[in-house]
């Protein structure tokens, strides 16, 4: 583990995050999981996947 970490949980264990912030931090996370949820169950759609164009010589 780097130092530059261990100094963060150090910090941390100090001063811990308001609860605001971890409402935050934790909103965001379910977010990308219901996201990443709903991309599983219904895949990814077929208008957002971008076409390879061809390149005129």
């Amino acid at each position: 583990m780097n130092m530059h970490w261990l100094l963060r949980m150090a910090r941390w264990a100090r001063n811990p995050p308001s609860e605001g912030r971890v409402k935050l931090v934790l909103g965001v996370i379910a977010a990308c999981l219901v996201l990443a949820g709903i991309e599983w169950v219904w895949g990814w759609p077929d208008w957002l996947t971008t076409q390879k164009i061809p390149r005129m010589p």
